[in-house]
């Protein structure tokens, strides 16, 4: 048992050493996606579709 706990905690400390980079990478892209003026544009303009459908105003 103590080996097989060993064995779980070194591939969880290994998997997340060599996780966090693409982790990184994974957010870095995300964020530039998100913040790119069109895709706020089309967020925009799927929020007040959105609202209309609903019957929520914009004020």
């Amino acid at each position: 048992m103590k080996k097989f706990l060993l064995g779980v905690g070194l591939g969880y400390v290994l998997g997340t050493k060599a996780g966090r980079g693409r982790y990184e990478q994974i957010v870095r892209t995300y964020r530039k996606l998100a913040d790119h003026p069109m895709v706020q544009g089309a967020a925009g303009v799927a929020r007040a579709k959105l609202g209309e459908k609903f019957g929520r105003g914009n004020g």
